[in-house]
């Protein structure tokens, strides 16, 4: 079923500000149709998937903390968030045909499951998408570190980090038209040179247990498979 692809079983992180598009803040229904229609894609092909949502384009924790709240607090209001997008995501997905469960890490009976490794596992083996939602259930952990985690619990082939570029570069490509961008980069080399790809932790987790990553740019139709499919649509960051 998964003739083609480099990898069968593989983890999606996308940030919150991602399902913003240009609206800036909440979901945009577009952007949210579009990733479903390309995440329907692979998943029919066979390929197992899990993503970890972030929920900045809602509320981000660390802004909330700058502005004087208690850290604790703002990061559960923060993983609250991300349960909205993961019930927004799921939406999408089940209006294009594609089966999927929201597992919460903080417990809500209601709208989702609790998060289970094992019923995560057997989820992806029958085909279902694994929205993990509230990150770790944690304060001071980010959904960076979350996503690095569950990939390793749930035995992934590779960690995609959606952004909105192209790859890891030098330095920030926005500001500065000179930067360059990485084909391959290792964790050790992204710590020592303090870029920003993913937190310490999160680089840190993934660098001792040789958890591949892919950094690609999102918001360019069809990368999801293309980078699946082993085609140079990124940077690749390993151990």
């Amino acid at each position: 079923m998964t003739e083609g692809y480099k990898y069968k079983r593989v983890l999606l992180k996308l940030s919150g500000e991602a399902l913003a598009g240009d609206l800036g803040y909440g979901i945009d229904p577009k952007v949210v149709d579009d990733l479903a229609e390309q995440i329907g894609q692979i998943v029919n092909d066979g390929v197992q998937l899990a993503v970890v949502i972030g929920g900045g384009n809602i509320f981000r924790g660390m802004a909330g903390s700058a502005e004087g709240m208690d850290r604790s607090q703002a990061d559960y209001i923060g993983m609250l968030a991300t349960v909205m997008n993961a019930l927004a995501l799921q939406d999408a997905f089940e209006r294009h045909g594609i089966f999927s469960r929201v597992q919460s890490a903080i417990t809500m009976q209601e709208v989702s499951e609790p998060y289970i490794r094992r019923r995560a596992l057997r989820h992806l083996e029958k085909g279902r998408v694994v929205i993990l939602a509230a990150g770790t259930g944690n304060p001071y952990f980010t959904t960076d570190t979350t996503a690095a985690l569950r990939a390793c619990e749930l035995d992934v082939d590779c960690l995609m980090k959606a952004t909105k570029v192209d790859g890891v570069y030098d330095s920030d490509p926005k500001s500065n038209p000179d930067a360059t961008r990485f084909d391959a980069i290792t964790y050790m080399e992204v710590l020592a040179q303090g870029l920003n790809v993913m937190d310490a932790t999160a680089t840190s987790l993934c660098m001792d247990n040789d958890m591949e990553m892919i950094v690609f740019d999102l918001t360019r139709k069809g990368n999801i498979a293309r980078a699946l499919k082993g085609e140079p649509v990124g940077t690749v960051v390993s151990a």
